[in-house]
């Protein structure tokens, strides 16, 4: 296809070209400011880098393109230009595409503008759309320089070829492959709209709407998110940092005290180490890696514990310091060390890249940090979540989906117990174990009872494993690594019976669901976000299984993260009217803010509206979420309703 693209100076040129479209692709140019020219990847850093010119396409073959702030060539007026985008992003008549809107999100709310739906990012119709007859296309394969030569057949002169070793606003506005470079990407953006929608009208329709209604305002509130950045205190982290290094070296003498010189690493997992352990003590190997290599993990530790308490008791010290540099170790490395490596110079706050799209069942993950897997309270030495602190003046705000996947699988499975619990607000853990230990509604309930605490900690685990298979042996693991309480064999099993026989329409639901994948070798969630699993009819046992577990879980954590998207969704309509309420995280079912704190009862109602709205009609019972607040993460109090 030729292209015809052009350049325009003035808003008139842009409103012409314009015209009444109601499907309007843009992309943004961006270059470095002054003070971090010779910084690698400032251009694509909102708090280093400025809008240099910005590129609309209305018809495929064509568009122009808006030199901004260019140092060659005529500009168009600024206070004019941003005024007209101003209004263009934030009219809910026009469809605003682009490809990441997640990165002209972040730049646009620097320049104080909160872009409105209806969008539509063909960065998420890449990552929604088939690349095989059962793979989805990755982030890593969405860029548009690939998609147009692998959709469109039309190669695109990449960046560094058209700068050839400059920034973007060094080159002179009006040349003809500026001009083409920047209008491209708005065409293609339009092309990759209409070629998406096409495939997805004849394959896929429901993750068209997915893409247009979820996917794609998600993307505009990441992209806000990553701009406001999470505030931390510093002086806390340097300080913790010393005291981390401390402890490890401590740690450290002690454990060269009872081995010796032995090389044992950052964390303990050396040839060396392992080597002392099972060839020079001869402890018997308890856990293998994959390789069937001996293994030097957390539980291959605790086990080894476990057994040298039995059988070298004197050896059994050795492992609880192990167990303790471990913890340090990983706490300097990656909350301390890992979150001081991405403090922003001129923010003064991490910026992590959180991603809507990274996993199978459309939950968001986080890198660079990853932010969402902060230790809880009570195993967290020095208070990892008291780094990020509310500036003067303001409060960190967050509010919480109580048990959303839990609510979801009472949703699906249609248990008249789980359903009638959660209607009328009941506790379902206390459910749970009133049909697991066979006792009254009450006596689970009352906090005096003989083996209350025992039993609510059996009943909570069980729950989080309820809907996705639970056999007996995994059970045992589960209560003895991560809730500290022993149980048989025969006495999980009994357990596992009980629930079944107590939540009636579980293991029906289980059953259906299961064979129903088997039959399509998908699962999706209830809005139609499909997860292939074509190893459901594997022969081999192992693959199957998983693929099972994975049909069970899809339908469940896959909506719930429908649901807050759904969320997140109407939050961003909310936000122009609320300049002041600033995202800044999301951990699993939680949503993060910074607020000033004499708006906190206003923010509070304004968000638990938006999180607490029925997601979709079929879905009949109700959301909770549960707000709290304080100067850091770690000192939140929660608030009453």
């Amino acid at each position: 296809m030729q292209a015809k693209y052009q350049c325009v100076t003035t808003v008139e040129s842009i409103r012409d070209y314009i015209g009444d479209s109601r499907l309007v692709a843009f992309d943004f140019e961006t270059a470095p400011d002054e003070t971090y020219r010779d910084e690698e990847k400032a251009a694509l850093d909102s708090a280093k880098a400025h809008i240099v010119g910005c590129s609309f396409s209305v018809e495929e073959g064509t568009g122009i393109y808006v030199p901004v702030s260019h140092r060659a060539g005529k500009n168009i007026d600024e206070v004019e230009f941003f005024t007209f985008l101003s209004a263009f992003l934030a009219d809910r008549e026009i469809l605003k595409i682009a490809h990441n809107i997640a990165f002209e999100s972040a730049m646009a709310y620097a320049k104080g503008i909160v872009i409105q739906a209806p969008v539509y990012d063909t960065i998420c119709a890449s990552q929604m759309s088939l690349k095989s007859s059962y793979e989805f296309r990755k982030l890593n394969e969405s860029g548009l320089k690939r998609l147009a030569e692998e959709l469109f057949d039309e190669p695109l002169p990449s960046f560094t070829h058209v700068t050839d070793g400059r920034h973007f606003d060094e080159l002179d506005a009006q040349d003809k492959e500026t001009v083409r470079y920047g209008a491209a990407d708005a065409d293609f953006a339009l092309r990759l709209y209409h070629k998406f929608n096409d495939w997805f009208d004849r394959y896929l329709p429901k993750h068209r709407t997915l893409v247009e209604e979820v996917e794609s305002p998600t993307a505009v509130y990441l992209g806000i998110m990553k701009k406001n950045g999470i505030p931390v205190n510093l002086s806390l982290m340097n300080q913790r940092k010393t005291e981390a290094e401390a402890e490890m070296e401590r740690l450290r003498k002690e454990i060269s005290f009872i081995i010796g010189d032995v090389n044992i690493g950052a964390n303990c997992s050396t040839q060396a180490f392992k080597n002392y352990l099972y060839r020079d003590l001869h402890l018997p190997v308890l856990k293998t890696t994959k390789t069937n290599r001996e293994a030097a993990d957390d539980m291959a530790m605790t086990l080894l514990k476990e057994w040298c308490d039995m059988n070298r008791p004197e050896m059994s010290g050795l492992f609880t310091l192990v167990q303790e540099y471990r913890k340090w170790g990983k706490i300097k490395s990656t909350y301390i060390d890992g979150y001081l490596k991405y403090v922003n110079a001129v923010t003064g706050r991490i910026h992590p890249e959180i991603f809507a799209l990274f996993t199978d069942t459309g939950r968001m993950n986080c890198r660079k940090p990853n932010a969402q897997n902060m230790p809880r309270k009570t195993n967290d030495p020095v208070g990892v979540r008291n780094f990020i602190q509310a500036p003067e003046g303001q409060l960190v705000l967050s509010l919480d989906f109580s048990q959303i996947e839990l609510r979801v699988g009472a949703f699906y499975c249609r248990d008249e117990v789980m359903l009638k619990t959660y209607r009328e607000n009941g506790d379902i853990h206390a459910a749970t174990t009133s049909v697991i230990f066979g006792v009254s509604d009450e006596e689970a309930k009352d906090k005096h009872a003989e083996g209350y605490k025992e039993r609510r900690t059996i009943a909570k685990n069980v729950n989080f494993g309820t809907f996705y298979g639970l056999f007996p042996r995994g059970l045992q693991k589960t209560l003895k690594f991560k809730a500290g309480v022993e149980k048989s064999l025969d006495e999980c099993e009994t357990i596992i019976t009980n629930l079944k026989a107590g939540y009636r329409r579980l293991s029906a639901w289980q059953e259906e669901t299961k064979a129903q994948a088997a039959r399509r070798m998908y699962s999706e969630t209830w809005l139609g976000r499909r997860r292939y699993l074509p190893q459901i009819r594997s022969d081999n046992w192992g693959l199957k299984s998983f693929a099972e577990r994975c049909a069970l879980n899809t339908p469940i954590q896959g909506t719930a993260a429908d649901i807050l998207k759904l969320a997140v969704t109407r939050i961003l309509a909310g936000l122009p009217k609320r300049p002041w309420l600033k995202p800044i995280l999301q951990i699993h079912d939680e949503l993060t803010f910074l607020i000033p704190e004499e708006r906190l009862s206003e923010a509070v109602t304004f968000i638990r509206a938006c999180m607490e709205a029925q997601p979709f009609p079929d879905f009949d019972l109700p959301l909770l979420a549960e707000a709290a607040a304080g100067k850091n993460f770690g000192a939140m109090e929660e608030l009453e309703d």
